[in-house]
């Protein structure tokens, strides 16, 4: 698989040795800000194959897994508790009786047959995460390597089960990041475009685009910077370094060089997020989107030959202060030790 989705859960910063021959800062500490991003393992529910047609690719034939869960079926309705829940209930039957299952058996040998792309179709477990949301963030992940049967294989045997980060990326890869960005509104052309503001004396505002264009042509061309909506808009940042991939526990905060027991979780957990209890990955830098936003994670498409893109990363530090204020502990029982008894309520 190709790709995975998680949920923006906040940012923390690390301190790293540099490994980098050669570099200044070579056999250096450096403290570098990274971004926690909580990826529950991800249900495969079915599979679609594609053909190679002149105008693009066109799916041919698309199989269902027998059980899927509530999660996914909440994704096909506005309103679930008024829905009479019969997503997927007469397709599940043709698991039932011979008849059904070779249609299925049918649908399989097409996309084997004619098909050049395989792609699976998973969702997220929603529930595991604290949100309030329901619904399961649904996608395509293209399945590469082998033969079209052996991709056709490899997606069957996934239906219904789990498949968790760590089976689909690994530690020091480089990988893309898919979001929509924070939202900012309407904005005026000095915010959204970053245009020289006018002088303090002008008539009517100063915040503006002074010359639109020409008379002719008796047009405003798209180039010219004009006041409109700003942020949530699909982003795709490229070359984002795994720095680790953490499982679901209690000690996933500690390194080699600090043995202390903690969680990956702040103290006070992420500000508008909450507690990371699930798999994680963490990232190097910012990523798009605000807290608690799905976030696609897709393998590079390029053949990464830079040597920080082929470094070994060696954590020795992983911030857990708390990040609503001055954090000043890296544990509770850090600052219990620091304040001593207190006073009993």
């Amino acid at each position: 698989m190709t790709a995975f989705m998680g949920y923006k859960a906040g940012m923390t910063h690390i301190v790293r040795e540099v490994d980098r021959p050669g570099a200044k800062l070579h056999k250096k500490e450096v403290v570098e800000a990274v971004t926690i991003i909580e990826t529950p393992p991800l249900a495969v529910v079915g599979l679609v194959g594609y053909v190679e047609t002149p105008t693009g690719l066109r799916a041919l034939a698309t199989v269902w897994a027998h059980n899927l869960s509530e999660e996914f079926l909440r994704r096909l309705y506005k309103n679930w508790y008024r829905a009479k829940k019969k997503a997927f209930t007469n397709y599940a039957k043709k698991y039932a009786d011979a008849k059904g299952k070779e249609s299925i058996a049918a649908d399989i040998k097409r996309i084997t047959d004619y098909c050049s792309v395989i792609r699976v179709i998973a969702h997220t477990q929603i529930r595991k995460v604290n949100l309030r949301q329901k619904k399961a963030h649904v996608m395509e992940i293209q399945v590469n390597g082998g033969t079209v049967a052996e991709k056709v294989a490899f997606a069957q045997n996934l239906f219904e089960k789990k498949v968790a980060v760590s089976s689909v990326f690994e530690q020091d890869e480089m990988i893309d990041a898919l979001a929509v960005t924070k939202g900012k509104g309407f904005e005026g052309v000095t915010t959204r475009w970053g245009v020289t503001r006018l002088p303090r004396k002008t008539h009517k505002g100063l915040r503006k685009v002074a010359c639109i264009g020409a008379w002719h042509p008796a047009a405003v061309k798209f180039t010219v910077p004009r006041a409109g909506q700003n942020g949530y808009h699909h982003r795709t940042e490229i070359n984002k370094k795994i720095y680790r991939i953490g499982a679901a526990g209690t000690n996933n905060g500690s390194t080699e060089f600090d043995l202390t027991q903690k969680s990956i979780t702040p103290m006070g957990g992420f500000p508008h997020y909450g507690v990371v209890n699930e798999d994680f990955i963490m990232i190097k830098g910012a990523c798009p989107g605000v807290k608690k936003r799905v976030i696609t994670l897709r393998k590079s498409l390029l053949t990464q030959t830079k040597r920080s893109a082929l470094e070994k990363i060696t954590l020795k530090f992983i911030d857990t202060s708390s990040k609503f204020g001055h954090g000043r502990f890296q544990t509770v029982e850090e600052k219990a030790k620091f304040l001593g008894p207190l006073k009993q309520k």
